[in-house]
């Protein structure tokens, strides 16, 4: 059996990290993972504020020390000055992947106009595959699964399908999702 994927998460918020307001990030990816993901998994998980080398130190650490094939960040994507997760990812980036940033302000603009001012972005570092989510759980959910038709037909994809894949390419460890909730997507050989 292979080695389970480990899983980083990690919640940049400067009032929900010092204690103002709980943390909805978290269980939110939490959940997510473990009703979608069918394969093993471990997650190590941050709660940190936005705070530009605390960000990047995180996530360096995660990927290089905590052996995370995947680091998924929550909040700091909008355009306020202390917004700097982007920043932060880009600095400590091998490889940018552009395509899921689009795919999530693409989803997102369904639902309101202001999805331009997102600044998600996924990039490569090493073996890892690090993406940068929105900030608030409905979005989250509709950004990782896409959009479904009244009659539960995706008509609009998810970042998540691709992110089997792209692990099997980088050379991360091997996962495969409950196809009710995420049909990972794999070229046929």
């Amino acid at each position: 059996m292979s080695k389970p994927l480990r899983i980083g998460l990690v919640s940049i918020s400067d009032r929900a990290s010092s204690g103002v307001y709980e943390d909805k990030g978290l269980p939110s990816l939490r959940e997510w993972l473990h009703a979608t993901i069918s394969t093993p998994i471990e997650l190590v998980e941050r709660l940190i504020p936005d705070e530009q080398g605390l960000i990047e130190s995180t996530l360096v650490a995660l990927v290089d020390t905590e052996a995370c094939g995947l680091v998924l960040t929550t909040g700091g994507t909008g355009p306020a000055p202390r917004d700097v997760t982007p920043e932060a990812t880009l600095a400590v980036a091998d490889r940018i992947m552009p395509g899921f940033g689009e795919q999530m302000r693409q989803i997102s603009l369904q639902f309101v106009p202001t999805a331009i001012l997102s600044r998600q972005t996924g990039v490569i570092r090493g073996q890892a595959l690090i993406l940068n989510l929105p900030g608030q759980p409905k979005a989250i959910k509709e950004t990782l699964e896409g959009l479904r038709d009244g009659e539960g037909k995706v008509v609009v994809p998810g970042i998540f399908a691709a992110v089997p894949y792209c692990l099997d390419l980088i050379g991360a460890a091997y996962i495969e999702t409950h196809e009710e909730r995420v049909k990972a997507f794999r070229p046929k050989k």
